[in-house]
């Protein structure tokens, strides 16, 4: 009787610790988009079993363990914050699979992601032919994000005057992220120069700027740094 008790209340505390650790990491934590975020969730998930059931080990170095881990996630969560290339390193970046219609045999051998798979994904989002798709990138969570050939896509408002055969879409370029831009997305035609110019139209420089991207359509959208919004929505 004593051992059930005792893992009753261990297993209730196990349960409350964890409670207070995903409030305190925030919604990242349960994302599971990431590699790291999953070796996460598969190490809690361990620790916390033990905790509240195996009475063979002592319930505070146990304690010990997991506070360990999660001060360690979340100083993690603060760099990948800060820095994009740790970001990159400890989760990974988007492969693209489809460019302009046409599947890239390199890409997909570097990942080990098979004609199979592309496949059967395509099938889950509706896609049976290959020949509708424009570009598919596989996130680093696993999933494929496809854009259709414009031919394809649902018919909005703007597309009822459309007329002609149309051209491949580009993806979006970005050049600016987390205020660092990024070099290999810049051309002759999008320079720095040409950023720049854009930038003191709009009486902004550098410094200003928390993201920048070339959209498919051509424009250029720029979020900065202060938001200047006095009553912001979804605050935590």
């Amino acid at each position: 009787m004593e051992h059930i008790l005792t893992s009753i209340l261990r297993t209730c505390a196990a349960y409350i610790i964890l409670l207070f650790a995903s409030f305190w990491l925030g919604k990242q934590m349960n994302s599971g988009n990431n590699h790291y975020n999953f070796a996460l969730a598969i190490t809690v998930g361990s620790i916390i079993a033990n905790l509240g059931f195996d009475t063979n080990l002592k319930f505070f170095p146990m304690l010990a363990s997991f506070l360990a881990l999660i001060l360690m996630y979340f100083f993690c969560s603060i760099i990948s914050l800060k820095s994009r290339r740790f970001r990159i390193w400890i989760s990974g970046e988007p492969t693209v699979i489809i460019e302009n219609g046409k599947i890239l045999d390199k890409n997909m051998r570097k990942i080990r992601y098979s004609l199979d798979d592309l496949l059967q994904q395509l099938r889950e989002q509706g896609i049976f032919d290959l020949f509708e798709v424009e570009y598919a990138i596989l996130e680093v969570s696993g999933k494929l994000s496809v854009m259709k050939k414009k031919n394809y896509q649902s018919v909005s408002k703007m597309d009822v005057n459309v007329t002609g055969i149309s051209s491949p879409i580009p993806l979006p370029r970005e050049l600016v992220m987390d205020g660092v831009e990024v070099e290999k997305n810049f051309n002759s035609v999008y320079t720095r120069k040409w950023l720049e110019q854009e930038l003191s139209g709009r009486n902004l420089q550098m410094k200003d700027i928390q993201y920048a991207v070339i959209s498919s359509t051509g424009s250029l959208f720029i979020d900065l740094l202060d938001d200047q919004l006095e009553s912001p929505l979804d605050q935590e």
